[in-house]
């Protein structure tokens, strides 16, 4: 008994444990990236707004699931019409916007573009604990994990391979491309070429370099412009091809496991 009537006292004197940091309830994206995490890990009544792009099928993974969703441009005023309560952005970007939170009672969260399967991981966490559902990240995590296992490493068997992009821009080491070029066994051109993470390569040095693979973008399949028609050169013509969306890449996220299983299957079906 004398037990029982200590428990109050032994409340009072240590401190109640402080209740959990409620969950935001309007949250806005400023990046394609958290447009990803969002509807992966966010109840849809906490999003306010994804980005301007998040509808867009070339440029966003994710742009069946936001249909329903709405959007912002982005600009100081129409963020803060939405009476955001947590906004997340690329640090760098919507420098204005940014500034006009400050002072002001609204959390943000700086959403660095993840370069490699290891940054996606740790931002599905930190997108998780700060919408309030971390065992939602930890579950999307383990869904990833397990999708990636099933795709064999050595599907490439060391090809060379060149991200080539319209107007001739190689992608190169150190991103998240050159990650999933990795991840299915394949070599990256621009680190025999030692070029940085974006490089421009005309055709003609492309041409002698003969990777065994292009990767380009589907969109690049039908010439639109000057651009695209680079990349349908004669010059280029005999080498293979290997096809990814380029809202798969552009940013990181969950889709990552779907631009390497891509890779893989193509890689498998040219009996690489």
């Amino acid at each position: 008994m004398r037990r029982l009537l200590l428990l109050p006292l032994l409340t009072i004197l240590l401190g109640a444990a402080p209740p959990p940091p409620a969950a935001p309830r309007r949250i806005v994206s400023l990046t394609l990236g958290a447009d990803q995490y969002l509807l992966a890990l966010a109840d849809r009544g906490q999003i306010a707004a994804l980005t301007n792009f998040a509808r867009d099928p070339q440029m966003s993974a994710v742009a069946a699931a936001a249909r329903s969703v709405p959007i912002t441009r982005g600009g100081a005023e129409e963020v803060l019409a939405l009476r955001p309560d947590l906004v997340i952005a690329t640090p760098g970007r919507r420098r204005e916007t940014m500034a006009q939170l400050r002072g002001r009672s609204i959390a943000t969260l700086d959403l660095v573009p993840a370069e490699s399967y290891a940054e996606i991981r740790a931002q599905v966490r930190m997108v998780a604990a700060a919408v309030g559902h971390p065992e939602r990240g930890t579950a999307l995590i383990a869904r990833m994990d397990a999708a990636l296992a099933r795709i064999p490493r050595d599907a490439g068997h060391r090809a060379t391979a060149a991200y080539y992009q319209r107007r001739g821009y190689l992608t190169g080491t150190g991103t998240l491309v050159d990650d999933l070029m990795h991840r299915v066994g394949l070599t990256n051109l621009a680190a025999r070429l030692g070029k940085p993470a974006l490089a421009r390569v005309g055709l003609e040095e492309m041409a002698r370099a003969r990777p065994d693979y292009l990767i380009v973008e589907t969109a690049t399949d039908q010439v639109t412009d000057q651009g695209i028609e680079l990349l349908h050169h004669p010059l280029l013509g005999t080498i293979p091809r290997l096809k990814l969306p380029e809202a798969w890449t552009v940013c990181g996220g969950p889709a990552y496991v779907l631009a390497a299983d891509s890779l893989a299957r193509q890689l498998r079906r040219r009996g690489r």
